[in-house]
C-alpha cells in the first residue's frame, strides 16, 4: 500500500485543527502540509452536536481565532453559527483544500531509524486501508469521545416505554412538541437544552444530582454595537476581544483568592434572575467558584422559563427507570415522554489512536506534557490542547504558534528532531485536569497524562504567563533535546524515555 508523505500531519478537522492549519500557513509555508478528519465536514464539535439550542459556552470574542476575530455581536454563538466561522475561515486562509475527510486513524508509530511517523488508517465509508508518513505530528483531537458519551447505568431503563437519549446522538427530527421531557444533567448541555426545549415542549425538568453555578450575561455586545457606529470594525472587535479577555482573567482570579466573596456574588445573581420566592437549593452548589466550570447563560433564559412555569428544576438522585418516567430516591415520580442524559463527556486522549514509539506502545496516562504541548519522551509529536478555566481556543491559539516556533527553529538549525525528556522524575499521580473537580475529569484521570510537580511539566492555566513562555522565551532549555543525524544517540534516548514511562 503506497504511502502519502508530508512534513506535518494535523489530525482534526475542528477549531484547533483549523486554527493550527491556518497558523501554519501563514509561519510556515515552506511546511507541506494535510488535515486528516473522521468526519466528513469541518467543525469537529460542532459538527459532532446538533441538539436544540447548541452554542458556545464561551463568549466569542475570546472563544474565536485572535488572527481572524469573531465579528458578530451574539456573544454567545450558535451552533451553526459557530460551524460557519470554522469553515469560512479554512477557506478564507486556503487550508480547506488540504483536509482529508474520513479517515479514521487507528495506529501512529515513530521510527527513530527513518525519522518519521507512520499513520495506519482506514477509509470510514469504504473500509479500505490508508496509510500517511509525516516528519512531525499534531494532534487536535481534544480530549473526549466522538463515538458516545458518558451514560450512568440507570437501573430499570429498559421498562421505560419512552425515549432515552444522550445529547451526543440527538435524532434528527426529534418530535418533542407538547411532550413532558426530563434533562438528567446541571451542566452547560443542560441549561443550554432545558430553555430551548421548553418553548414547544409541555414541560421541561432538569434533574439534577447537584446544582451547579449559573452566571447570566447579555446575548448581545451593546457597547460594540455602539461603537461600531464611531471605529473601524475591525478596532472593535479587537478591542472586544481585549475586553473579554481581562474581564474573564479577573473574574477566575478573583473567584480563586475570595471565593466566598464571589461565590455571594454568583448567587446574588440567581436570585435576582429567579426571584425572592424561588428555593435557591437548587442553584447553591456545595463547592467554591471554580472548582468546576461555571455556565453561562444569555439573558437570563434559563431563569426565564423557570419563573413561567414551562420549566422546573429537581434536586435529587435516581432511584430507577419506570415504564412512565424516573422514580427517584425521595420516593417523588417525574412522568416522561422524552428522557435526555446530558451526564457528560467520556473522556478519550488522540481520538481513540494507539500511539507508539519504534513499535512499542506510549502509555498516556503515565506521560508529562511539556509546556501543556509535547508530550515527554515522543519524538516530534504536539498536542493542542485548549484551557478548561477559560475559552479553550485562548490556549490552542499559543500553542500552535509555539509549534510554529518550534518547526522553524528545527529548519533553522537543520535538526530533524525534538523531544522532551524528564530527567528529575517530576511527575504526580494526578491528571492534567486536575484543576477541576468535574465528574468527567475525575472519570479520565486514568487515561489522561500526569500533571508534573513544576514547570514545564505543570500546566499554568494562566494566559498571560503561558503567552510570554510560549511565544518569546528561548526554545532551547536543556529539557527540550534536539538531534539532527546522531540516529544512535536519539535511539537510546527515546528508548530509555519510552522504558521510564
Amino acid at each position: 500500500m503506497q504511502s502519502q508523505h508530508f512534513d506535518v500531519l494535523i489530525i482534526g478537522a475542528g477549531l484547533s485543527g483549523i486554527g493550527t492549519a491556518c497558523h501554519l500557513s501563514r509561519e510556515c509555508p515552506d511546511k507541506r502540509f494535510a488535515i486528516l478528519e473522521r468526519r466528513d465536514n469541518v467543525g469537529g464539535t460542532w459538527d459532532l452536536f446538533r441538539y436544540p439550542g447548541i452554542r458556545s459556552d464561551s463568549d466569542m470574542f475570546s472563544f474565536g481565532f485572535k488572527f481572524r476575530p469573531w465579528n458578530g455581536l451574539k456573544v454567545l454563538a450558535d451552533g451553526p453559527s459557530i460551524r460557519q466561522y470554522i469553515g469560512d475561515t479554512a477557506a478564507e486562509f486556503g487550508v480547506h483544500d488540504k483536509i482529508h475527510f474520513g479517515v479514521d486513524l487507528a495506529d501512529a508509530n515513530w521510527c527513530s531509524a527513518q525519522r518519521r511517523w507512520t499513520l495506519q488508517a482506514a477509509d470510514t465509508k469504504s473500509g479500505a486501508p490508508r496509510r500517511y508518513t509525516c516528519d512531525y505530528l499534531i494532534s487536535c483531537t481534544g480530549y473526549y469521545d466522538h463515538h458516545q458519551g458518558y451514560t450512568p447505568e440507570f437501573s430499570g431503563i429498559k421498562q421505560f416505554k419512552g425515549q432515552f437519549i444522550h445529547p451526543q446522538q440527538w435524532p434528527e427530527n426529534l418530535h418533542y412538541r407538547g411532550k413532558k421531557v426530563v434533562v438528567i444533567g446541571s451542566g452547560a448541555t443542560a441549561v443550554t437544552l432545558v430553555p430551548a426545549m421548553a418553548e414547544d415542549a409541555e414541560h421541561v425538568t432538569m434533574l439534577q444530582r447537584s446544582p451547579t453555578y449559573v452566571l447570566s450575561i447579555p446575548a448581545y455586545d451593546k457597547l460594540s454595537e455602539i461603537l461600531q457606529k464611531f471605529l473601524p470594525e475591525s478596532w472593535v472587535f479587537r478591542m472586544a476581544r481585549w475586553r473579554n479577555i481581562k474581564l474573564q482573567r479577573w473574574m477566575f482570579k478573583v473567584s480563586k483568592r475570595w471565593p466566598k466573596l464571589m461565590r455571594a456574588l454568583y448567587l446574588r445573581g440567581v436570585r435576582k434572575g429567579l426571584g425572592e420566592d424561588f428555593d435557591m437549593r437548587h442553584f447553591t452548589p456545595d463547592y467554591m467558584p471554580w472548582d468546576q466550570r461555571l455556565c453561562a447563560i444569555p439573558d437570563s433564559d434559563l431563569f426565564d422559563v423557570i419563573k413561567t412555569g414551562k420549566a422546573s428544576v429537581v434536586t435529587d438522585e435516581i432511584d430507577a427507570f419506570t415504564k412512565e418516567g424516573i422514580r427517584l430516591k425521595s420516593g417523588e415520580e417525574l412522568e416522561a415522554d422524552i428522557v435526555i442524559s446530558a451526564t457528560g463527556l467520556k473522556v478519550q486522549v488522540l481520538g481513540g489512536m494507539q500511539l507508539r514509539v519504534d513499535g512499542e506502545p506510549v502509555i498516556i496516562n503515565r506521560k508529562l506534557t511539556y509546556k501543556a504541548v509535547l508530550m515527554e519522551g515522543v519524538p516530534n509529536m504536539s498536542w493542542i490542547f485548549g484551557y478548561t478555566n477559560a475559552p479553550w481556543t485562548l490556549k490552542a491559539d499559543i500553542a500552535a504558534r509555539y509549534v510554529c516556533r518550534l518547526l522553524n527553529h528545527m529548519g533553522r538549525n537543520n535538526q530533524r528532531v525534538s523531544v522532551a525528556i524528564d530527567r528529575e522524575d517530576c511527575a504526580e499521580d494526578t491528571s492534567v485536569m486536575s484543576a477541576l473537580q468535574s465528574g468527567y475529569v475525575q472519570r479520565g484521570n486514568d487515561v489522561l497524562p500526569r500533571q508534573g510537580r513544576k514547570y514545564p511539566w505543570r500546566l499554568l492555566n494562566d494566559y498571560e504567563k503561558d503567552a510570554k513562555i510560549l511565544l518569546e522565551a528561548p526554545l532551547e532549555d536543556g529539557i527540550l533535546q534536539f538531534y539532527s543525524d546522531a540516529k544512535t544517540d536519539l535511539h537510546f534516548a527515546v528508548e530509555a524515555e519510552t522504558s521510564a514511562g
